[in-house]
């Protein structure tokens, strides 16, 4: 049976006369090739999804041995106030008018992270592969570099691998709390911390106890939650810490679903948000200031995040032998709460 829609299919060839471009320029700048100006990536780019260009994937993967799939491998635990829509639509957003495609392979948490990427080595079913959640030393960081898999992270490891990422600076932003909650007549801090073992913690952990020392006011890690437990439990746990004799006057939290529960567990024990005590918290959407005014808010920029792992996936693939790109996002405070 014929494919009616085979002869009317946009080809290189189609970009390549409308731009007055060769084909194998328009090839190259669909792939995101460094020889290509970023003017003419633009324009091939704008062309390509003016005609609806996709490119044939099977004759690309045996003339060349690629896919033009890029891999997103993401845990599937729930928390509807995660980065993970945001960094799904930069990353897409990125990718838009490139030779490349992203696939997202969930993960669960009861299962191992390296299962996926090892699914992808096995199979070569992508030739880039972004993967966020970065363990200190991280199995999947070591496995990539050692197979040669194209590859970038949301996030820093602290392994001796030279690896493409974007992070936010999470020391930085413990440090940059602590000391507007202490402007404020704060002295006895607590930050609900990230979870163990992930390494944005151990960075936020450390910029907290660090600053709060060099200040000379009290500071606690609180126990028995972390800022991606249910928020039952985290209001549950942070109202026994409000009633307490030894109440915190100031908090910090990791997600902007701990910082909400915290605020409601402060409400329910009769305390006012910038009265009797003060809740700092970083967002990727704007959500906080519409929930309760008065939050101290600092921006995390997870769309810049997105976009600058997926242009570092694309440089891998396309050289090997390239720089690895590397950026970290500092934290500023977008609203101060008075």
């Amino acid at each position: 049976m014929t494919d009616s829609f085979s002869s009317d299919r946009p080809t290189l060839k189609t970009i390549a006369g409308l731009t007055g471009l060769s084909v194998a320029s328009v090839s190259r700048a669909l792939q995101n090739a460094s020889d290509i100006g970023a003017e003419t990536k633009a324009k091939v780019r704008e062309v390509a999804l003016q005609i609806g260009y996709r490119p044939n994937r099977a004759g690309v993967r045996l003339r060349t041995g690629r896919t033009n799939v890029i891999a997103l491998v993401m845990s599937a635990e729930s928390d509807v106030m995660n980065h993970t829509s945001r960094l799904i639509y930069s990353v897409a957003a990125a990718l838009r008018g490139t030779s490349y495609h992203m696939i997202v392979m969930p993960f669960f948490p009861d299962e191992d992270p390296m299962t996926p990427i090892r699914y992808i080595w096995e199979t070569k079913s992508a030739d880039g592969v972004l993967i966020n959640q970065i363990l200190p030393d991280d199995p999947r960081v070591a496995f990539m570099a050692a197979k040669g898999i194209p590859f970038a992270t949301h996030g820093r490891s602290d392994m001796a691998v030279a690896h493409a990422y974007f992070d936010f600076d999470n020391e930085a932003f413990g440090r940059v709390t602590v000391r507007e909650l202490v402007a404020r007549g704060r002295r006895n801090l607590a930050l609900v911390a990230p979870p163990h073992g992930q390494n944005y913690g151990y960075h936020m952990r450390a910029g907290f106890l660090a600053e709060a020392q060099a200040l000379g006011v009290r500071a606690r890690i609180v126990d028995g939650i972390d800022s991606d437990s249910p928020s039952d439990r985290i209001e549950a746990v942070m109202r026994a810490h409000f009633t307490g004799a030894d109440r915190p006057d100031g908090l910090i939290a990791g997600s902007t679903t701990a910082a909400m529960s915290a605020v409601v567990a402060g409400e329910a024990a009769s305390l006012m948000l910038t009265r009797e005590f003060d809740m700092a918290a970083k967002e990727a959407i704007p959500i906080l200031g519409r929930f309760r005014q008065g939050i101290i808010v600092v921006r995390e920029d997870v769309g810049r995040a997105g976009d600058f792992i997926a242009r570092a996936v694309m440089a891998a693939i396309e050289n090997r032998d390239a720089p690895v790109m590397q950026g970290l996002d500092m934290p500023v405070l977008t609203a101060r709460g008075f």
